[in-house]
């Protein structure tokens, strides 16, 4: 099944204790389903003493959260994801979004695959 969310992406928390933050997706956890937002759901971590640290001490860390309580962020709004294949052969991620009056936006979020790469199979 395709990812609607991408490393890299700026994205809206819309569930959970940090519902409507906003951040950037730091990592995607294919198999489990979840990503690693930055500066969302961040807990404290208690790190034993070693060579490099010979103190130890608490560290904050982000931890995962499951993608379907994010979306990709269109002008500050959550928005949805659908795929297209463009009339050159690329395949797009594209935001669908309503602004203040309701109408819906769309903004292209980017390739996944381009138009050779998609001929070769690739």
């Amino acid at each position: 099944m395709p990812r609607h969310i991408r490393t890299g992406d700026t994205v809206i928390v819309t569930a959970g204790n940090d519902k409507g933050a906003v951040g950037e997706v730091l990592r995607v956890l294919t198999k489990k389903d979840r990503v690693v937002v930055k500066g969302v759901n961040v807990r404290n971590k208690n790190i034993k003493p070693s060579q490099a640290n010979p103190n130890g001490g608490v560290i904050k860390q982000e931890m995962p959260i499951h993608k379907s309580n994010v979306s990709p962020a269109v002008d500050g709004k959550p928005a949805r994801v659908r795929f297209e294949t463009q009339k050159d052969g690329s395949k797009v991620r594209i935001a669908v979004a309503k602004d203040s009056k309701g109408k819906k936006v769309e903004k292209v979020l980017g390739e996944i695959h381009s138009a050779s790469a998609r001929a070769t199979g690739k």
